[in-house]
C-alpha cells in the first residue's frame, strides 16, 4: 500500500476523552474514531490489525475442528425467557420493541441462539461432538463505557460453543479450546497468563480467563509464588492459617466511641491494630438479610460470597435497612445480639479479644471472643491480597495486573436443560447435550497489544497483528534514485509475501519517522541520499534505538529474515 493513497488521519495532540494509553494511541494513530459513547468506527489501519487477529483465530479454531457460522445480532425475547436470563442478565442487555410489538434484544452473547439452532438440527449421538464458532459484533450496554475499545458497548468477539454427549466429551472439548487459545495468544505475540475465573452472567461450573500481562491492566491476577495456582481477583481463594485460640465468653463490655465509624478511626481511637476489629456488613439477598463478618482492614469478596451461598443476588443493605436490622446506624454494626444469619470469613475463627460494633450510635464492644455470638458458617469470603497463603500449597500469593482477552466456560447442562437441547443415545434414549462456550475479545486484543507494547513515541506492535510488517521510507521523495530504490524494495517485499507500506509522501523526514513509530510498524527501511552514496540502506526495528546499515543489494533478503524472526518470537 502507498501511504499517500491511504486514509490515515493521525493527530499530534492527545485527545481529552482518552484515559488509557491504548485509547490515546489508537485515536492519535488513526486506528479508530468515536461515533457515540462506547461505539467506534474502525479506520483502515485499525481494521488491518483487527483482520489479522481474526485470521489467526480462524486458523487455530479450524485446526481444532470448529466450524464457522454467523448468527443473528438481533435476538427474540422468547429464547432468553427460556434460559431464564431475560431478567437476570440486567441492564447491559439492550432490549427493544419492533413495529409489530415483538420484544427483542441486541446480542451480548449467543448461548440461547446457538442452543436453539443445535436442538433443532441435531438428533443423534452420531452427530456429536460439534463445535460451532463465529466472529461477530456484540453489544453490551455498559453503565460507564471507558478505555476506548477496551470496554466499549459495541465490540467484535469470537464466540464458540461445543456440544458433547457426556462429561468426558465436554472435558475433551474444553481441553481442545484451551490449547487453541494458548496457540492464538502465542501467535499474537503476547505475554499472557491463564487463571481460574468466575463464570458470571454466562454461568456454568468452571472457567478460565486468558490475561495479557500489562501494568495498566484493569484486572488483578492473583498467583502463587510456589505452585501453579492462579486466579482472577473475583475467584481467588485464600488458604487458611490455623492457630490456637482461647474459647472465652461473656468478658466483653461496651465502650463509648463518639463519631468513630470507620475501621481506621476506631482502631486509632482505641489504640489497637486494625486486625483487632471485626467488621460486620449487612447484605440484602434473595434469601433474605444476612450479616457477613471479616477481619478489620479486609474486604468482602461479594462474588465468592454469592457463589458459596448459592445466591441469585447480593447487595449491601441501605442505611435504613441496617438501622432496622441492627438497631444502630451505619458504622456501628456488630454481631452480638443479631437475629439474622451470620457468615464469617475463616480467619474470624482464630480471632480473640477483639472489637465489634455495638449496634448503637457511638458505641463499640471490646474484649469480644468468637463464642460471644453464633455464626452459621465460616467460609472463604475475603478479597485475596499479596502475602495471603496459597489455597493449594504453603506458598504465598502475589498480585499482578492484566487485561482479559479470552474466557472459556464449562457450561455443563445449564442451557441444554433449560432449553431442552437433547439427542438420542445408542440405546435410543433421550439425553441432554453437555455444553461449553469460549469467547475472545477480538477488538480488545488490538488494544491489549498496545497496552503491553508502547513507548513515548507510540505503539510497539507484534509483527503478527501490526497493520503492516514493514515501512519503506524514502527520506526525500524528490531524489530520483531514493524513490526508484524505494519502489523496487517495496515491490520486492510484496513479491516475498511481506505486508509492506511505502511512505511516498512529500513530507519532512521527521514527520514520516514519527508517524511510523506512532503506528507501531515493527520494521522500518530508510532509504536516504547519504547512505546510497555508500550503497547502503538502513533497517531499524521498532523499539530499538540503533539501526543497521545493509547493502542495498541484500535489503530484501535481510528484511524477510527479520520479519520471519519477529513472527516467531
Amino acid at each position: 500500500m502507498l501511504f499517500s493513497k491511504m486514509f490515515i488521519p493521525t493527530v499530534k495532540e492527545i485527545p481529552k476523552e482518552a484515559e488509557v494509553i491504548s485509547h490515546k494511541l489508537m485515536l492519535r494513530a488513526g486506528f479508530i474514531r468515536k461515533l457515540a459513547s462506547g461505539i467506534y468506527t474502525w479506520l483502515p489501519l485499525g481494521l488491518r490489525s483487527l483482520r489479522k487477529v481474526e485470521q489467526i483465530i480462524r486458523e487455530e479454531m479450524n485446526k481444532k475442528g470448529a466450524q464457522e457460522i454467523i448468527m443473528p445480532f438481533v435476538q427474540p425475547k422468547e429464547l432468553w425467557v427460556e434460559s431464564t436470563r431475560w431478567e437476570k442478565y440486567g441492564k447491559e442487555l439492550l432490549r427493544f420493541v419492533d413495529r409489530n410489538n415483538r420484544e427483542l434484544c441486541l446480542a451480548p452473547t449467543h448461548e440461547e441462539v446457538v442452543t436453539d439452532l443445535v436442538r433443532r438440527e441435531v438428533r443423534s449421538y452420531k452427530e456429536l461432538p460439534l463445535t460451532l464458532y463465529q466472529i461477530q459484533t456484540k453489544f453490551r450496554d455498559e453503565i460507564r463505557p471507558r478505555f476506548g475499545v477496551m470496554r466499549g458497548r459495541e465490540f467484535s468477539m469470537k464466540d464458540a460453543y461445543s456440544f458433547d454427549v457426556d462429561e468426558a466429551g465436554a472435558e475433551a472439548s474444553y481441553k481442545e479450546m484451551y490449547e487453541a487459545y494458548v496457540n492464538i495468544f502465542n501467535r499474537c505475540g503476547f505475554r499472557f497468563g491463564v487463571v481460574e475465573a468466575d463464570s458470571g452472567q454466562i454461568g456454568g461450573s468452571f472457567s478460565h480467563e486468558f490475561m495479557v500481562l500489562a501494568d495498566t491492566g484493569e484486572d488483578v491476577i492473583v498467583s502463587c509464588d510456589t505452585c501453579g495456582y492462579a486466579a482472577n481477583l473475583e475467584r481467588a481463594e485464600v488458604g487458611i492459617i490455623e492457630k490456637g485460640v482461647a474459647r472465652k465468653k461473656d468478658l466483653h463490655k461496651r465502650v463509648p466511641t463518639p463519631g468513630q465509624r470507620k475501621i481506621e478511626e476506631v482502631a486509632a481511637f482505641l489504640g489497637i491494630p486494625a486486625d483487632k476489629l471485626l467488621k460486620t456488613m449487612v447484605y440484602n439477598t434473595n434469601q433474605g438479610i444476612i450479616g457477613v463478618l471479616v477481619q478489620g482492614g479486609r474486604e468482602i469478596n461479594e462474588t465468592k460470597l454469592k457463589n458459596l451461598l448459592h445466591l441469585d443476588f447480593v447487595e449491601l443493605a441501605s442505611e435504613s435497612v441496617i438501622e432496622e436490622t441492627t438497631g444502630g446506624p451505619l458504622g456501628f454494626s456488630g454481631p452480638i445480639g443479631l437475629s439474622i444469619p451470620l457468615y464469617a470469613d475463616r480467619d474470624v475463627m482464630f480471632m480473640e479479644d477483639f472489637v465489634v460494633g455495638g449496634n448503637e450510635r457511638d458505641v463499640h464492644i471490646v474484649s469480644v471472643n468468637i463464642d460471644d455470638f453464633a455464626v452459621k458458617d465460616f467460609c472463604d469470603v475475603k478479597v485475596a491480597v499479596a502475602g495471603d497463603k496459597c489455597p493449594r500449597c504453603e506458598g504465598r500469593l502475589n498480585t499482578t495486573r492484566g487485561i482479559e482477552v479470552g474466557h472459556i466456560f464449562k457450561l455443563g447442562l445449564k442451557y441444554s436443560k433449560a432449553m431442552n437441547a437433547a439427542f438420542l443415545d445408542k440405546e435410543g434414549k433421550e439425553q441432554l447435550m453437555v455444553m461449553g462456550c469460549y469467547g475472545i475479545g477480538v477488538s480488545r486484543i488490538v488494544a491489549a497489544a498496545i497496552e503491553q507494547g508502547n513507548d513515548e513515541n507510540g505503539m510497539i506492535l507484534p509483527a503478527a497483528i501490526a497493520p503492516f510488517e514493514v515501512t519503506v521510507l524514502p527520506v526525500n521523495t524528490t531524489h530520483a534514485e531514493s524513490l526508484e530504490i524505494a519502489h523496487a524494495v517495496y515491490k520486492g517485499l510484496l513479491d516475498k509475501g511481506i505486508d509492506v507500506l511505502l511512505d511516498d509522501r512529500d513530507e519532512r523526514p521527521g514527520v514520516k519517522f514519527k508517524d511510523c513509530d506512532l503506528m507501531g510498524i515493527p520494521l522500518r527501511v530508510t532509504i536516504g541520499e547519504r547512505g546510497l552514496k555508500e550503497g547502503l540502506v538502513e533497517i531499524k526495528l521498532r523499539g530499538e534505538k540503533e539501526s543497521q546499515k545493509i547493502r542495498k543489494e541484500d535489503i530484501i533478503e535481510k528484511v524477510v529474515e527479520h520479519v520471519q524472526k519477529l513472527k516467531h518470537l
